[in-house]
């Protein structure tokens, strides 16, 4: 009796093929999913870099307008730079909204100058400013927000 060996194994390499297209297919599915979230990743990052770009923008325009306006106070936080107007921010940080609150704090300086025993008393201003940039929706993955806060004294 002579037993055909082609005839049993024709089954064989369609069955290996098949596995070999699935195991494929989930490895390819499964480099696409991680390629994806990278990108996310790498997207969320740069928008936090351009958030701590507008929030800084927020402290300059608090120091400048400090300097030109000696006592200045804001403790209620305000939107100085808002999207789609025209106080909005140039290029990629022009979808920020930027809120700025400064603190200013009033001291006499007392100093022992001139040293004939007289005393000087000069007002020195100390501000806190904190500067808030924000794109996005609250309560969202797609949010970035960062806070910049700095002391200034005059």
């Amino acid at each position: 009796m002579k037993l055909n060996m082609k005839c049993k194994q024709r089954g064989f390499s369609l069955v290996s093929a098949i596995f070999l297209l699935v195991v494929l297919a989930g490895l390819g599915a499964a480099m696409v999913s991680f390629s994806t979230t990278q990108n996310q990743g790498l997207a969320m990052d740069a928008m936090g870099s351009r958030a701590y770009q507008a929030a800084s923008a927020g402290i300059e325009w608090a120091a400048y307008n400090v300097q030109t306006n000696v006592g200045m106070s804001a403790p209620v936080p305000t939107v100085v730079f808002a999207p789609s107007t025209p106080t909005a921010l140039a290029g990629n940080l022009s979808d920020f909204a930027v809120t700025v609150s400064i603190a200013a704090a009033s001291a006499v300086d007392d100093t022992d100058w001139p040293p004939d025993g007289s005393t000087v008393g000069d007002v020195v201003w100390s501000y806190d400013i904190t500067a808030s940039a924000v794109w996005g929706t609250a309560g969202t993955e797609n949010r970035v927000e960062r806070v910049l806060n700095a002391k200034m004294r005059e």
